[in-house]
């Protein structure tokens, strides 16, 4: 293939999770010229991975305090909403929406009821205690308090599935044997060349946004590695004749366990994370199985759980490192020279990862531009259900 001209661009994102392809549509309607390059699939990883829960900080608040996560996130519910409604830019009213509220309840004991009473702080999310004539069917025995929360559950599939299509010809393909190479120039604009040099895209900036990999891809341009960290997760998946249930079993200042339901091939599948994901990560699958089975007994004692298949997956998080290697309030954001390295910590606060961006970003001054329309394009990855090995507990 013949060797192209260079095509200046105002930025190059690395990475097509929810921060990537939220960030692209905020640089396009900012009137800057972008691409975005996927090593993978679009989602693969922690979006795809994600329960999907437009949270609101509910569970941030559970101790009765307004702490820095609430804050940062509370807003997210209502730009997610009037985006799926079509009410705001990007329109993503073709995406589903698997539930417009969550559960919230709890057990009898006193630490569940003070965590309940936290959780109405803060909020503008509200929160709606229901008569038990009003509860779903799997929480019609539920012994404690049952309130509803407006937060949403999206299928991040879904949105992917929006978002790509708004910008496909924005978006490329770059396997492991054919992949992206990025050359650093020292004092200059990176440049970014593909196919064997056959596109070289010259970019003011490059955003890299691709989650894991963001450690790779600052190392390579020079950037310290070490400015991310990684928490474990091991989340359980159970399949079969299961209610329809999205939400949250509050016990004290955690959430014993979070539960969200999706359909694939006439089957209804629970995702369940919550303290039982944070506690999963040095168990075996086997083990993990059992706890979880045990909890979601405790969580939910009107449920049958007999004949229910069961799976796990890990799904570590790539976040902005802090000191006490605790989980970052906030999105974090790094802007250094002609590179920008975006966390957003939660799937929900994308909306707010790329406002960050598009402000640290210098002025527009590639015009239009023209963007390669022959190049490959990324597919959506696979839900974690797709790929489970199931088994019986």
């Amino acid at each position: 293939m013949a060797k192209r001209e260079p095509i200046q661009l105002d930025a190059v994102i690395f990475g097509g999770g929810i921060a990537g392809l939220w960030t692209l549509d905020a640089l396009v309607r900012s009137g800057r010229n972008a691409v975005l390059i996927e090593r993978t699939a679009l989602g693969a990883g922690q979006t795809i991975w994600s329960q999907g829960i437009i949270h609101g900080g509910l569970k941030y608040t559970l101790d009765g305090f307004l702490s820095g996560s609430a804050q940062a996130i509370r807003d997210m519910p209502t730009i997610w909403r009037e985006c799926l409604a079509g009410q705001r830019k990007p329109d993503l009213s073709g995406a589903p929406v698997r539930s417009e509220q969550c559960w919230l309840w709890r057990t009898e004991s006193l630490r569940s009821r003070v965590g309940m009473m936290g959780a109405r702080v803060g909020l503008s999310t509200p929160v709606h205690t229901v008569d038990i004539r009003d509860r779903p069917d799997a929480l019609k025995e539920c012994p404690g308090t049952v309130a509803r929360v407006e937060e949403q559950v999206i299928d991040p599939a879904g949105v992917l599935a929006v978002l790509c299509e708004l910008y496909k010809q924005r978006l490329i393909h770059a396997p492991n044997d054919n992949p992206a190479h990025i050359e650093a120039v020292s004092g200059g604009a990176p440049t970014v060349s593909l196919q064997g040099d056959s596109v070289l895209f010259v970019p003011q900036v490059l955003i890299f946004a691709a989650g894991n990999g963001n450690a790779a891809l600052r190392k390579s341009v020079g950037l310290d590695a070490m400015r991310m960290q990684v928490r474990e997760l091991h989340m359980v998946l159970a399949r079969g004749p299961l209610p329809e249930l999205h939400g949250h079993c509050i016990d004290g200042k955690r959430t014993r366990v979070t539960i969200t339901t999706a359909k694939h091939d006439g089957h209804t599948i629970w995702q369940i994370g919550g303290e039982i994901a944070e506690r999963g990560v040095d168990m075996s699958p086997t083990d993990l199985i059992a706890h979880a089975r045990d909890e979601v007994h405790a969580a939910l004692p009107g449920v049958d759980l007999s004949g229910i298949e069961w799976a796990t997956y890990r799904a570590p998080r790539a976040e902005g490192a802090m000191p006490s290697g605790k989980r970052p309030e906030d999105v974090t954001v790094l802007s250094e020279g002609a590179y920008i390295t975006i966390w957003p910590t939660k799937l929900a606060l994308a909306p707010r990862a790329a406002k960050m961006v598009v402000k640290a970003m210098p002025e527009a001054i590639a015009g239009p531009g023209i963007v390669p329309t022959d190049l490959s394009r990324p597919s959506i990855a696979r839900p974690p259900w797709e790929n489970a090995t199931w088994g019986t507990a």
